[in-house]
């Protein structure tokens, strides 16, 4: 069964984008909305994953659980998704931080 999938970018490469495009419709930059199959959904996101360089991005799709969605990321971004008794929360990273992660 389809259903719908947002793919947030940031700073990735214009091939990436291209081949988002492919799938989904960029409703604003770097915001990328679809609907698709969860085997299509996991294969672009297996590629999108592969390919984020330098940059950073998120997928977003409808899950069975409390909340309703899962979230997946890649690259590094300030905000990192946490695990809290099974709700997804967004913790912010300092920059120092950030670039102590970077380094490893």
């Amino acid at each position: 069964m389809a259903s719908m999938v947002v793919i947030a970018t940031t700073a990735v490469p214009d091939s990436l984008r291209g081949a988002l495009s492919r799938w989904t419709i960029e409703v604003l930059p770097g915001i990328f909305v679809g609907t698709m199959s969860a085997r299509v959904r996991d294969e672009l996101w297996q590629a999108t994953s592969a390919v984020v360089g330098g940059g950073a991005a998120m997928l977003i799709h409808p899950a069975a659980n409390e909340q309703g969605f899962e979230l997946s990321t890649a690259g590094l971004r300030r905000r990192v998704p946490i695990d809290l008794d099974g709700l997804t929360l967004m913790r912010m990273v300092a920059p120092q931080e950030l670039s102590l992660v970077k380094d490893l």
